[in-house]
């Protein structure tokens, strides 16, 4: 089994990516594979709505001159999908939110091909905007059946400060918990 996290922040290695890794990590620890890809730095754009996904059914995007075709395979290959984003302006950042699209598109035509993987949503924020995040997050989730294992959040600004968000660690560690308990029951 695998766990596949995708970590939206545009910065790499920030406070996302350290929450997610406390997730992660709890799954490990149950003999799951795990594997975090960072969406900073690499292209991915939104989705044009050419419908192409939907005459071809090819399990790709037609748009083949960024990544998304290498992390919806990242996706289908694995039985949980952890996404995770800051919130920015309260919402998920723009690079989360082309993956969800163009995954979530491609997911849709070809007969919802992710349903019954095992899905969770992490985000990190200053203020407020973490429940919205999550609620992006979950549509994807939700439009192509997987089933949900629960959502973490974190109050954190600065690199660094999620590890004093002790309810929010707590949190991340126990829901990659649940996805490991869960993924056994569905896989084991």
């Amino acid at each position: 089994m695998k766990v596949i996290g995708f970590n939206g922040s545009p910065r790499k290695d920030g406070n996302t990516y350290t929450l997610m890794g406390y997730l992660l990590r709890e799954i490990e620890k149950e003999g799951i594979e795990t594997e975090i890809v960072q969406l900073s730095g690499k292209m991915i754009s939104g989705c044009i709505a050419c419908y192409k996904c939907f005459e071809n059914k090819d399990q790709c995007c037609a748009v083949k001159k960024d990544a998304a075709n290498e992390y919806i395979e990242k996706m289908i290959k694995a039985e949980g999908i952890v996404l995770g984003s800051p919130s920015f302006f309260q919402d998920v950042t723009a690079e989360m939110k082309a993956l969800i699209d163009r995954a979530g598109f491609v997911g849709l035509a070809n007969g919802r091909m992710f349903s019954n993987k095992v899905g969770a949503a992490v985000s990190c924020l200053r203020r407020s905007g973490g429940l919205h995040t999550v609620e992006t997050m979950n549509h994807f989730f939700l439009s192509n059946e997987l089933i949900i294992a629960g959502r973490a959040m974190s109050v954190a600004k600065d690199k660094g400060e999620v590890h004093k968000d002790e309810e929010g660690v707590t949190t991340a560690q126990n829901l990659g918990q649940r996805i490991a308990w869960l993924l056994k029951k569905l896989h084991g």
